[in-house]
């Protein structure tokens, strides 16, 4: 199967496409991962990459773009969860060109619905080691024992003041991709709230239904 794990920030969308990766012998493409590894290895789109977040632009779309391709190439357009990805519709169409031209179509689009008091409750909750950069939640991932308090930062997004403006920014730019998709996919929503294992659960019985329809 070749999935898109879709919506806003704090839905989930990290945590689920990891589990869905395990349990489904999928390969987890998150685009956050890939820009660290080619900022790191100095390839060349990572190095424009970096200069773009350096100077405090947004990296244009034919370097995120170049980034998937590379890692699609590299997987052999086998079974993936995408998170993170698309996040314009220039991408989204980038994306669903370029599968064509493989053969291989996105299966579905999962739509992670959560509402918006739970996610700036979910984010302000958040904590980052200093040290290993491991993200925390101090209800559903609590940090180990052994990780001191001190060690731990409320980064400065996860403010409810920041997390509103990111929504707003997240229902002016990503959303207008829900059209986009439910006029060119399978769309699914999925109710985004509840314990990690429930949404898991929802997310399982939708893929099963899309495999029976007749998704790959």
């Amino acid at each position: 199967m070749r999935l898109v794990l879709f919506g806003p920030p704090g839905a989930g969308k990290g945590t689920q496409a990891k589990r869905l990766a395990e349990g489904h012998s999928l390969v987890h493409l998150s685009t956050g991962d890939l820009f660290r590894a080619a900022i790191k290895a100095q390839t060349p789109l990572g190095q424009d990459a970096d200069r773009y977040i350096r100077d405090g632009r947004l990296v244009p779309d034919e370097v995120t773009n170049g980034l998937v391709a590379e890692k699609l190439d590299e997987i052999g357009h086998t079974d993936f969860v995408l998170d993170g990805y698309p996040r314009t519709i220039p991408q989204a169409e980038w994306l669903m060109n370029h599968l064509a031209e493989q053969d291989a179509p996105l299966s579905a689009v999962i739509s992670l619905v959560v509402p918006e008091e739970d996610i700036v409750r979910r984010l302000s909750r958040r904590r980052t080691d200093k040290e290993t950069g491991a993200i925390y939640h101090l209800d559903f991932n609590p940090p180990p024992e052994d990780v001191p308090a001190d060690r731990l930062l409320h980064r400065s997004d996860d403010h409810p003041e920041a997390i509103q403006t990111r929504l707003g920014e997240y229902h002016r730019e990503t959303q207008p991709l829900e059209t986009f998709f439910r006029e060119r996919s399978r769309f699914v929503e999925i109710d985004g709230t509840g314990a990690l294992d429930e949404v898991q659960g929802r997310i399982g019985e939708a893929l099963a239904e899309v495999r029976g329809l007749g998704g790959v």
